[in-house]
């Protein structure tokens, strides 16, 4: 009787950097692929490879050996070199759902130009997986998926083979690796040898295995190929008698499976338990320089420049494919496990926090492009600049906004397409060299300077479009006057008091709740590594209410501003802090509060200059609502988890390999809710909190947000919170200490009802898309022709309420004249119905897959979306 049948899959698992750099791990794959491809062509037995499911490999293997893409196209098309889907394999907590998306999007079109791509949603090493992972990988036509980290029994299975759903009901069979991907590493031809380490492995393989198809991966991190493969399995053969041995496909795997579907258990959820396999809760604040820069780049891409772009094409302008295709993979670049997760030496730091600047330059430059071709094509007003206003949200908004124009003026007015003038308000002024604006005008001995104003005014823009307004300079403007008021600030919707200590008291007006000791910081010791946070054993808290505060508020035109500065005197290093014997180090605070007119965001800018080592800085929002569970959003959706572990308790006794922290991921938002009203925080980068006490006691009623922690080694043994060997290796990353000025956004978002009937999902997408501003002027450095000057100076492409779906993205089709539309609805638990109007008459829409191929049923009339199941996204094509 056979016991299992064991599949052998060679491979390798290609981390492109890690500790060691990009460039030197090309130098081994150049010699690796080698390797690889002579052994297929020439060994009809040596039938499988698999290229660790990402074609960055590929584009990296190219740069050097172009001229070897015709054997690779041979391979792969005789389904020897098995490649694909991802671009890079995705890191799934840390990453916006854009961002998976087009990661597979990008991987599966650079796979298409050499053969068919492997259909499995393959991750052996991420850390964690998003629980809207089988949705994604649905959009794609994918309906396996295969990983290591994040299972166990609390899932609601014991069993490494099962169906996997997300809440929409989107479904995966899983085939979790319960012992890694690189079991199979280097097999020995001994029998001692073999037997040391698969009469180890193979209970724990086949006890919780559905189908005894077992899998013992050939391949680790940078190896090889094993070429006495062969003469391994004829060993094993002979050594275990009561068991098949046999090179496959992964493929082969999940067929075995699919046939036992009626036997597997279903499950839903986020895998995020570390009992039998590291997942690394905390390493959402690891590098925090890094991970800000990382979603603004996210955001920046997804929600101003696609959909400015999709605008400007609409219009008449290009759609410039191939630059937006190369600062998304740019960014994909760093989206892999250990290089977003910042557990990377200096060097490779430096080398992502690089490949971000570029990203972030192209995307900044490509927004202001499209800006200005819209701009230059509206027709000129004689001896006006022009004053646009971009709204990139799919409903009109009326916000306060601060904006720059430079005119060669002392004075000026703005003023509408009707001639009625508005009112603005001037926050400061600086003269600025003709040179910096136009080297022409300096050339011709023109030397009169320019003067640069901030400015403030509160305008309406209408949805997914823009209006623009114009500027007379040498004339008298409705100029707002700033307004004496009392030590407080103001508006609509809250009263908030700026407390001594450097913290407030927000009221709400709407639901009649008080905030009190918002911002209060708070500064605890790290232990930890570039994984995981952990703290002393010896640990001592530092609030920042125990120092003295500086504050002052300025009422400015149709804002107001709180300065609260502070400095806390906090340890040097872990080694002071554990002896209490100095307090050399500090961390200077430079907090900016902004309340603008009719605004429900309490917008927070929070510079930090960080002087000490091994610590984490928290801000804590205080909330009056108890609560045993709180909401964050994830890719496509929201997830409630609990602000308690109850494993906490006797994780160590129950073997975890680390503690099961209640530490938490959010993309834009967490909120602390009774469902009478609530508290979000809204966040451009921050992605990790905790809901803590406030004052002690076990009632857990703060939103405990990570601003930074610091640390200096990538891995370490031995953590309170994470007991034995240390993750990665044991190398010092002096950079990971974040020395130096940190700047960190985000906002206050109080509420009545629930965070769904408040529309907070939506709110924290406006949150992250800021009304972008243009300033025409006749002068430009970089010079351009210009057409014809006919577009209109309002224009709004599309139109829905706040209420209901969310957008996740517009923007041109990859291979057809027509927009790609992706929504999604918010909810966990209710199915919605929403629909959109455009501007223009729709000729075509169709539901397509996240991958832009139409699905075969045409979708509801009228440009609905029809049924949207709990945290659903669909994606639908439109012409025009």
């Amino acid at each position: 009787m056979t016991t299992s049948r064991v599949h052998i899959t060679p491979h390798m698992h290609w981390d492109r950097e890690w500790y060691f750099t990009t460039e030197e791990s090309r130098i081994l794959l150049v010699n690796n692929m080698e390797e690889i491809m002579a052994r297929l062509e020439s060994d009809p037995n040596y039938k499988y490879y698999v290229l660790d499911g990402q074609t960055a490999v590929l584009e990296d293997y190219f740069a050097i050996k172009p001229e070897n893409e015709q054997r690779v196209r041979e391979l792969v098309q005789a389904g020897k070199l098995i490649i694909g889907p991802w671009y890079s394999q995705t890191d799934t907590m840390q990453v916006a759902g854009e961002s998976i998306a087009r990661n597979m999007m990008y991987g599966i079109r650079d796979c298409l130009k050499f053969g068919e791509p492997m259909k499995i949603g393959y991750l052996p090493d991420s850390f964690s997986m998003s629980s809207q992972l089988p949705m994604i990988y649905n959009g794609f036509g994918i309906n396996r998926a295969m990983f290591w980290r994040g299972c166990s029994e609390r899932h609601g299975t014991s069993k490494t083979e099962f169906l996997w759903q997300s809440n929409d009901g989107s479904e995966v069979t899983a085939q979790v690796l319960p012992l890694g991907y690189a079991i199979g590493k280097y097999l020995p031809q001994d029998e001692a040898g073999l037997r040391a380490r698969l009469d180890k492995y193979f209970p724990v393989l086949e006890k919780p295995s559905v189908t005894k198809d077992i899998l013992l991966p050939n391949g680790h991190d940078q190896m090889p190929i094993q070429k006495d493969i062969f003469e391994v399995m004829d060993k094993l053969r002979e050594i275990y008698p009561d068991r098949e041995f046999m090179m496959s496909r992964y493929e082969d795997v999940f067929e075995r499976i699919e046939a036992l579907r009626d036997q597997l258990d279903t499950v839903k959820g986020e895998f995020n338990d570390g009992k039998y396999m590291r997942v690394h809760r905390t390493i959402s604040s690891t590098r925090m320089d890094i991970k800000l820069i990382h979603a603004e780049v996210e955001n920046k891409i997804v929600n101003i420049l696609e959909p400015l772009a999709a605008i400007a094409w609409s219009l008449g302008f290009e759609y410039h494919h191939g630059l937006i295709e190369k600062m998304w993979k740019e960014s994909m670049k760093n989206h892999a496990h250990d290089s977003i997760g910042c557990c990377c030496s200096d060097k490779v730091h430096a080398e992502i926090l690089n490949r971000y600047i570029l990203a972030d330059d192209m995307a900044t430059n490509l927004i202001n492009f499209y800006k200005r071709k819209i701009v230059d094509h509206m027709p000129t007003r004689e001896g006006c600049d022009k004053l646009a206003f971009f709204n990139l949200s799919p409903y009109a908004r009326e916000e306060v906004v601060n904006t720059t124009i430079t005119i060669r003026a002392k004075a000026f007015k703005i003023f509408d397409e009707n001639g009625n003038d508005v009112e603005y308000f001037i926050q400061d002024q600086r003269e600025i060299d003709p040179g910096k604006i136009d080297r022409q005008i300096v050339h011709y001995g023109n030397y009169d300077p320019f003067v640069e104003y901030d400015i403030q005014l509160k305008t309406t823009v209408p949805a997914m479009g823009f209006t623009t307004l114009h500027i007379e300079g040498n004339c008298k403007g409705k100029v707002k006057v700033a307004e004496q008021k009392d030590y407080v600030m103001e508006n609509e919707f809250y009263r908030i008091n700026v407390n001594d200590n450097g913290t407030l008291t927000i009221f709400d007006k709407e639901t009649e709740q008080t905030f009190d000791q918002v911002l209060r910081l708070e500064d605890g010791s790290d232990d930890g590594d570039e994984y995981d946070y952990s703290p002393s054993r010896k640990e001592w808290l530092f609030y920042s209410d125990e120092f003295k505060a500086e504050t002052s508020i300025k009422h400015e035109g149709f804002q107001s501003v709180a300065n609260i500065k502070l400095c806390m005197d906090v340890p040097a290093n872990l080694q002071a802090r554990e002896s209490r014997s100095n307090q050399y180090g500090y961390v200077d605070v430079d907090c900016q509060v902004v309340l603008k007119a009719g605004s429900r965001r309490i917008e927070v800018r929070m510079e930090l200059d960080n002087q000490a080592d091994d610590h984490r800085v928290r801000v804590l929002l205080p909330t009056p609502f108890v609560s045993e569970t709180v909401v964050a959003d994830n890719q496509f959706g929201v997830i409630t988890r609990p602000v308690n572990d109850p494993e906490m308790e006797n994780w160590e006794q129950d073997g975890w390999k680390e503690a099961p922290v209640p530490v938490y991921q959010l993309m834009n938002f967490a909120a602390l809710e009774n469902g009478k009203a609530g508290m979000a925080v809204m966040s451009n980068g921050l992605r990790e909190f905790e809901v803590i006490s406030s004052q002690g006691n076990e009632e857990k009623d703060t939103l405990a947000l990570t601003l930074l922690r610091g640390v200096g080694v990538l891995g370490k043994e031995e953590l309170l919170l994470r007991p034995g060997r240390p993750s990665g290796i044991k190398i010092p990353t002096p950079d990971s200490q974040v020395r130096g000025k940190l700047v960190c956004d985000f906002t206050l978002y109080g509420f009545a009802g629930n965070h769904i009937e408040a529309n907070v999902m939506a709110a924290a997408r406006d949150n992250v898309t800021p009304i972008q501003c243009y300033n025409k002027i006749p002068y430009n450095a970089m010079k351009l022709n210009v057409g014809e000057q006919d577009l209109p100076m309002t224009f709004s492409l599309l139109e829905k309420d706040m209420a209901g779906a969310v957008i996740s993205v517009l923007k041109k089709a990859e291979d057809a004249d027509a927009l790609i539309l992706r929504v999604y609805n918010p909810s966990e638990a209710e199915t919605i119905t929403d629909g959109v109007q455009f501007s223009r008459p729709v000729t075509e829409w169709v539901e397509t897959r996240m991958d832009e191929v139409v699905l075969k049923q045409q979708s509801a009339q009228d440009n609905q979306f029809g049924e949207l199941r709990p945290c659903q996204a669909k994606t639908f094509r439109v012409r025009f």
